[in-house]
């Protein structure tokens, strides 16, 4: 009985010795492996695969023929202008939204700021493709703009006066909170001191901002910037919508009908991968080099400065000026699908109301359809963003094992590479795969026939940095005292990762799990470019075809896109519940 006794503890001490040593444990490598195989096979093989069929001849030899064909095409080529002109002035625009807004928001308090910041993300809620719809029925010829301008007669093309002004003004009012949570979580962790210290020294404000506040925010800088260029350069529903057909993703979207025997679309899709990855390696190198003082611990707590009589209710008027700029599109949206059909034209408001079009959603075979489709394309691609996010958070924060940093750089690719790269590179891996098996491919690899596996797959891919980062957040906050406690009364490692991690870090796997369930919900690029089958549209692709039928197609799109938009909205509501400022730490890469 005592060598029993004596002989109990001595193996949970080793196993305390290997957690608290630099050996790395044999679970972790395991967990890597298998990560790294996920990563390789759903994000990396995908890029490479549409690598080599843009520079791969039909002999199997490199060439640059298809790229000397986009250089030497005229159209191909104002395409690429336009589209990097579009995110160069959604990227402006919503700087200038959000860095003054981000600046006020931190540093002061106002009347109804607590309110106005929550208010300022609601544009999150809708996609700017969706928001597209509302936009075009505000400015078309005889629109509620034109009568509001009393200008009758022929009215304005505002749309065919300047398209790229409407694609602009779309995005940056959907994509700037992006770019405002970056800022302000940047914002939040400058030291005070510095810049008293700067003041103190006789800087004045603007002196104090560009040498000190700007460089300190330079990493928030980079990630917001970064991610609204890359977005909006590759962003393929608002210009649909908008029916501009000169810009390159629409221009690739156009050639998706032979695809299979046309190497072309693969090779501007490279060419867009390639502006990308220049705009992330610029926008690292200019934005993305933190600042040597900002890692430091803050030495005085930071605290808001109270704006009192007019300066505060000043501040309280910005705010609720951009909210009401950027809700337009959403307003409209929903006044649109409550719209009689043909009942919103030549007047301010629609002069008959309906809710017919809600039903029709309803009951339409496609929309109904396509409503379900999502939820659960959404669903599975949540499950397989959670195991994989989980694991990846272990591994990052939890392991000694080499080259963990890599791992989660590879977790935030998917916010840097475009959508439209990735669903290619599955398009390509489906067509790759028919031509080597012939009639022995799998149903559920041929995107053509089943696409369902292949969007669940995208999806994850695509989400899987909320969960990451939400989970990594959560392992950050958790002390590691009692997982070690646990495994020193003998927990085996699943017995610790379902009874102690998991349920410490509940809060933070719910948040991503809903961000990523929603946002996949909503997935614009691989739902256009993957279901090419009625029977598998997700409500992304229903709400396309919507717009393009006669009669009420436009009004029954509306109606889809306000449910999406109240899905969206309940669950980032719950998100940002859970996560509160952490939220920006999400769309960090």
């Amino acid at each position: 009985m005592t060598t029993t006794m004596l002989s109990t503890p001595a193996r949970p001490a080793l196993r305390l010795k290997r957690r608290d040593g630099a050996r790395t444990e044999p679970f972790h490598i395991v967990l890597t492996v298998l990560l790294y195989l996920f990563f390789g096979v759903f994000l990396l093989w995908p890029i490479v695969q549409i690598v080599k069929t843009g520079f791969v001849d039909r002999a199997g030899h490199f060439t640059l023929t298809y790229v000397h064909l986009i250089l030497r095409d005229p159209v191909l080529l104002r395409g690429l202008f336009n589209a990097a002109e579009v995110a160069a002035l959604v990227t402006a625009a919503t700087l200038a939204i959000s860095l003054p807004l981000a600046i006020l928001g931190v540093r002061y308090e106002f009347p109804g700021r607590s309110l106005l910041s929550g208010l300022l993300l609601v544009p999150l809620i809708l996609p700017p493709f969706v928001g597209a719809i509302g936009v075009q029925m505000v400015l078309g010829r005889y629109g509620p703009l034109t009568q509001l301008l009393h200008a009758g007669g022929a009215g304005i093309d505002w749309l065919g006066r300047a398209p790229l002004a409407g694609i602009v003004i779309v995005e940056a009012l959907g994509l700037y909170p992006i770019m405002l949570l970056n800022l302000q979580a940047a914002l939040a962790n400058i030291d005070p001191a510095m810049q008293q210290a700067a003041a103190n020294l006789g800087a004045g404000r603007w002196t104090v901002f560009r040498q000190i506040t700007l460089p300190l925010v330079r990493p928030g800088l980079f990630a917001g910037c970064t991610l609204v260029l890359i977005w909006s350069f590759t962003e393929l529903g608002t210009p649909l919508i908008f029916d501009f057909n000169t810009i390159t993703p629409v221009q690739v979207f156009h050639q998706i009908t032979d695809v299979a025997s046309n190497p072309l679309p693969y090779a501007l899709v490279v060419v867009m991968l390639v502006a990308s990855a220049l705009l992330y390696v610029v926008g690292k190198v200019v934005l993305g080099k933190p600042f040597d003082s900002g890692t430091t611990r803050a030495s005085i707590a930071s605290s808001a400065t109270r704006l009192k009589g007019w300066r505060g209710w000043l501040v309280t008027l910005a705010f609720l000026l951009v909210f009401l700029l950027a809700v337009i599109p959403h307003v409209s949206v929903i006044v649109t699908s409550f719209s009689a059909t043909g009942a919103w034209y030549r007047s301010i408001l629609p002069t008959h109301w309906t809710i017919e079009h809600y039903r029709s959603a309803l009951i339409d075979n496609m929309a109904m359809r396509s409503v379900l489709n999502s939820i659960g394309y959404a669903a599975g691609a949540t499950v397989l963003a959670v195991l994989a996010g989980f694991a990846a958070a272990i591994v990052v924060v939890r392991s000694t094992v080499p080259g963990r940093q890599l791992l989660d750089s590879l977790s935030m690719l998917p916010l840097a590479v475009p959508g439209l790269v990735l669903a290619f590179g599955y398009l390509s891996i489906s067509i790759w795969l028919r031509e080597k098996l012939g009639a022995r491919t799998p149903r559920f690899l041929d995107v053509q026939e089943f696409p369902v596996v292949m969007l669940i797959l995208a999806y994850a891919a695509r989400r899987l940095p909320y969960v990451v980062r939400s989970a990594v957040a959560g392992l950050q906050q958790t002390p590691r005292d009692l997982e070690l406690a646990a495994a020193n009364l003998g927990a085996s490692k699943s017995t610790v990762l379902t009874r102690i991690t998991g349920p410490l870090i509940m809060a933070n796997l719910v948040a991503g799990a809903l961000l990523a369930f929603a946002f996949a919900m909503v997935e614009v690029s691989d739902s256009i470019i993957l279901a090419q089958r009625t029977d598998y549209f997700p409500i992304t692709k229903a709400i396309l075809d919507f717009t393009q039928r006669l009669g009420d197609g436009l009004y029954v799109a509306s109606a889809l896109g306000v449910w999406a938009m109240v899905l969206l909205a309940l669950t980032i509501w719950i998100a940002n519940s859970l996560l509160g400022r952490k939220l920006g730490a999400v769309f960090r890469i």
